[in-house]
């Protein structure tokens, strides 16, 4: 296939799995209940993915050497914290990576 040709069957590929995953759940569930393990994996999913994301984050961290890992810590007690105050996820995840990148980029605590 040449690379034009290529490219536009992977599109269409792309786009119609994603469209089937997204008719999917309405072509299965709009007669019945969805079935309680799926009400489960719903209200569990959101909080496991997030502790993933920071397992992950923190993965890297040198913990021996300066700055010992602060602006990590920081950054995750301003967020939990920031959560807990306005139960705003956005808000807790824009105002976490804004702050993250300002600590590190201008290099606060490089005084260790």
């Amino acid at each position: 296939m040449t690379g034009t040709l290529q490219m536009l069957v992977t599109i269409a590929v792309i786009a119609l799995a994603t469209f089937a995953t997204r008719v999917l759940p309405f072509l299965c569930f709009s007669s019945r209940e969805p079935p309680a393990i799926l009400s489960t994996i719903e209200k569990n999913l959101p909080p496991m993915i997030l502790l993933l994301l920071v397992i992950y984050c923190l993965k890297d961290v040198q913990w021996f050497t300066a700055p010992y890992g602060i602006p990590e810590l920081f950054t995750i007690g301003v967020v939990a914290g920031l959560h807990f105050w306005k139960r705003n996820a956005m808000l807790s995840i824009f105002a976490g990576t804004g702050l993250y990148m300002a600590l590190v980029q201008f290099n606060v605590f490089s005084f260790l």
